[in-house]
């Protein structure tokens, strides 16, 4: 099975489906996968969500980690390991989740703003660390993180990301980011989001050749 790190390391972004309904899953789904997405979070205040995770997990498990969003209670990740999903992402540092989250052998990505917030859940077991929200931070505060949190330890800011903010926060040691509202949002089509995950692609690219 890739790891969440493999995946990250080689398609950098991770897809936020906020809102989507398990009618239209799988068509985004599928322009996502077509598009080299690897990472897929259906966030848990969407209509029915362990409903579409489990749509995306049978579909394309695969080809890409799915997992929830969201995730603010023990029994959330539980149903996400019962309805097939590999990952669990957090708004919040909250220790006991990632615990759990680990003993269930799930990836889990736990959001903070503070280095107290950070080491809390790196002992806890955390894949990955979600600065959050990103647009309340700058790359000069993830720099800074940068130096004292541990060197493999992916930063993915999250929040007000989009193309046009690239550059900044790699350069400040960013890992990937989290896409939410500017590649999704409800009613999105399946070809609005294959083309808008092209350009966000497009631009990762260009950003880091250069």
């Amino acid at each position: 099975m890739t790891s969440f790190k493999d995946r990250l390391r080689r398609a950098p972004l991770i897809a936020i489906l906020r809102g989507i309904t398990p009618d239209e899953v799988l068509s985004i789904g599928s322009a996502l996968i077509e598009t080299k997405f690897e990472i897929i979070e259906v966030p848990l205040n969407s209509p029915a969500p362990f409903a579409s995770i489990e749509k995306l997990a049978r579909t394309f498990g695969d080809a890409a980690l799915i997992g929830a969003g969201t995730v603010l209670k023990g029994e959330d990740v539980d149903a996400v390991r019962d309805s097939g999903g590999g990952l669990t992402v957090m708004p919040h540092a909250d220790d006991a989740i990632v615990r759990r989250a680990k003993e269930k052998g799930l990836a889990c990505i736990p959001g903070f703003a503070t280095p107290t917030e950070a080491f809390r859940v790196i002992a806890a077991g955390a894949d990955a660390l979600k600065l959050f929200p990103a647009e309340g931070s700058s790359p000069s505060v993830l720099k800074s993180l940068r130096a004292v949190l541990p060197r493999d330890l992916p930063l993915i800011p999250v929040g007000g990301i989009d193309e046009r903010s690239f550059e900044s926060w790699l350069a400040a040691g960013a890992a990937g980011f989290g896409i939410g509202s500017a590649l999704y949002k409800p009613g999105t089509s399946a070809d609005a989001l294959r083309a808008r995950a092209r350009d966000f692609f497009a631009a990762l690219s260009r950003v880091s050749q250069a």
